[in-house]
């Protein structure tokens, strides 16, 4: 069955319900999973992501896109296994973005009296009545048997063309490439699982190196995450446009340049213009690759014993080398809202200001005494820069080399350094940017702790890539679509605050009339009933109780619970 759309109509809607012809009515919520699957079926997303999906099955008895549907609102709802999507159905919005030709309706249970759903399905091969569009057996089964090589193109491809379309790129280019260990339980069957030994900060460390009598030190069995992140430098938003699961032993370098390569093929050379990375990714060779092929310029720390390091700070001790002071850009903040501040509001603000500021001078005399001391320096960070390094045998274009340092309270000095490919960029320009990776981390705890990530209880590799790519595909379309609704700033935000923010809902009738709706508030749709006169009045309530008949006679077979 293909996709039934409906268009959203109200004053072709009203039109009908003032003649009293509609095809139906119902009660909901209008929910934030709601509006997010209007969104994306009324911007064709789904449809565009199904069109190239690997399906496993030669014969599609189930539409691809109500596949996708189901996986994102289970992801949407952390829901860790295939038998909570009757749950999370009737819990969630999908069901009322879908309408009642495709979602459904809700009725009551022939013998529990219970209020459920009646589904139209996609076949006559059902002995009992549906409750859901599709069996959550068979979601299981689709996921389990889709090629794990063929689902990373799809999604490395598919994902980067779909924000394109919606234009959601940022021009600045920025894009974070990172590698990442995911948990799972220590159970010998995951397929393609390694047992590493990790320390306290969870980092991977050599058993031969290492004491492992030392408690800090824990196996853990583990996948590898390679990601292609892209950012705004305002952070409003983290779409992974590229990822691949592979396993934990596997090193994360090359396979993020063939990331960047794919992403390349999938959306053209003007997308990805800086790449960041941290010291796990030097290759000089694809560095210098990147900036001759596809313009791109890569920004990472060198690691202290490369000479590349050494020449750098060799460049310090010339004579006409020259610092500069490093300020760190603030961060950006929302834009004011038009509505001024009330006065005695801003009159508050300001004398707890002045209220602060008093109590820290005190906290300060207090620390240094009546006694006359010298303050502790402040901390300061120094920039230096060197161009056209040619230095690094391994990476065939010059390099810009950044030399920071940093110089803490009690004076103690250290040096590090960035290199970039590009010829053009400013010391202070290179650091603020690579000042960005950071944001990384604590995205990662998101999807990671607030949408688990590895709550994987089947040991199939192609079921533990699938929970991998389909959150991380959720946790990109939420955020485009908060982006598309002008609502970036909840990005920043956990997806339970998030959701708790989009929550406050409106209670609404949805009226159908021929593949097009409109919501009514219960006020609005309980005048226009008042309103209606005779003989159009008969006429909507004999399709009413026509409505409500065919609402008790949807499970007449229903699957004893």
């Amino acid at each position: 069955m293909d996709l039934v759309a409906f268009q959203y109509d109200r004053s072709f809607v009203l039109d009908a319900l003032c003649r009293g012809e509609i095809d139906y009515l119902e009660h909901v919520s209008e929910a934030a999973e709601a509006d997010f699957f209007r969104h994306l079926l009324r911007r064709d997303v789904l449809n565009r992501l199904a069109e190239h999906y690997p399906t496993p099955r030669e014969k599609q008895e189930v539409p691809v896109w109500l596949y996708l549907a189901s996986e994102l609102s289970l992801k949407l709802h952390g829901a860790e296994s295939y038998h909570a999507f009757p749950r999370v159905l009737r819990s969630g919005g999908l069901i009322d973005a879908l309408g009642p030709v495709l979602g459904g309706r809700k009725t009551t249970h022939p013998e529990t009296r219970d209020v459920t759903l009646s589904c139209p399905g996609f076949n006559r091969k059902n002995d009992y009545d549906r409750q859901t569009p599709c069996d959550q057996d068979f979601l299981r089964k689709f996921a389990r048997d889709t090629r794990v090589d063929r689902l990373h193109t799809w999604f490395n491809r598919e994902v980067p063309r779909c924000l394109r379309s919606l234009r959601l790129f940022d021009e600045e280019g920025l894009f974070i490439g990172d590698g990442s260990y995911l948990f799972v339980p220590d159970n010998e069957h995951y397929e393609g699982s390694d047992l590493l030994w990790f320390d306290e900060h969870n980092h991977p460390v050599d058993p031969d190196k290492v004491d492992l009598r030392d408690k800090r030190y824990q196996q853990h069995r583990c996948y590898k995450l390679v990601s292609l992140i892209h950012i705004n430098r305002q952070l409003d938003f983290f779409f992974v446009v590229a990822a691949r699961v592979v396993s934990g032993r596997r090193h994360e370098c090359p396979i993020l340049y063939a990331l960047v390569d794919e992403v390349v093929r999938a959306v053209g050379r003007d997308v990805i213009k800086v790449l960041i990375v941290d010291r796990g990714f030097i290759d000089g060779a694809q560095m210098g690759r990147l900036q001759q092929d596809y313009r791109i310029e890569t920004i990472l720390p060198v690691r202290a014993n490369m000479d590349l390091h050494a020449d750098a700070l060799g460049l310090t001790r010339l004579r006409d080398f020259r610092w500069e002071p490093y300020v760190r850009p603030l961060p950006a903040r929302p834009a004011e809202t038009a509505t001024p501040k009330p006065a005695r509001v801003v009159k508050r603000e300001a004398k707890r200001q002045q209220t602060l500021a008093q109590r820290k001078a005190e906290v300060q005399a207090e620390t240094h005494g009546s006694a006359a001391s010298v303050p502790a320096d402040p901390p300061q960070t120094l920039l230096g820069m060197g161009r056209g390094l040619l230095s690094w045998s391994q990476c065939p274009v010059p390099l810009t080399a950044v030399v920071n340092r940093e110089r803490d309270e009690q004076g103690e000095v250290r040096d590090w350094v960035l290199v970039s490919t590009s010829p053009r960029r400013t010391a202070a320009a290179v650091r603020s940017t690579y000042d960005l990776r950071p944001a990384i981390e604590e995205r990662h705890r998101q999807y990671k702790c607030f949408w688990d990530l590895t709550r994987m209880h089947s040991c199939a590799f192609s079921l533990v890539v699938n929970q991998v790519l389909f959150v991380l595909l959720a946790y990109t379309l939420i955020q485009a679509h908060l982006v598309l609704r002008r609502r970036q700033e909840l990005n920043r935000s956990v997806w339970e605050r998030a959701w708790e923010l989009l929550s406050p809902t409106m209670e609404v009738v949805a009226v159908y009339y021929r593949q097009r709706f409109c919501l009514l508030t219960l006020a609005e749709y309980g005048r226009i009933l008042l309103e209606v006169i005779e003989p159009v009045r008969g006429k909507l309530r004999d399709r009413l109780l026509q409505i409500e008949r065919e609402q008790y006679s949807l499970l007449e077979n229903a699957r004893p619970p």
